[in-house]
């Protein structure tokens, strides 16, 4: 893993829900059925080199089943 979750989830919101999810197929198939939506916030990582920063985070997540799929999309400088 490159990097290092620190921290919950700040300032989630929903990007795209119901049919709008282009992977809806496959998040059915792998994680099963359910109310599916694409959402992003913001939370704090710890880089391989140590610099603990603010990074942009998107993810898939459905009501029973959680979160899948993490993946940090952009880094802020502080």
């Amino acid at each position: 893993m490159l990097y290092e979750i620190i921290g919950p989830i700040r300032t989630a919101a929903t990007i795209a829900a119901g049919t709008s999810v282009r992977d809806r197929a496959r998040l059915r198939r792998l994680y099963g059925r359910g109310r599916w939506r694409k959402r992003k916030g913001l939370i704090l990582v710890r880089l391989p080199d140590g610099v603990v920063t603010t990074a942009e985070v998107h993810w898939y997540e459905a009501s029973g089943i959680g979160k899948k799929e993490i993946k940090v999309k952009r880094l802020f400088w502080d």
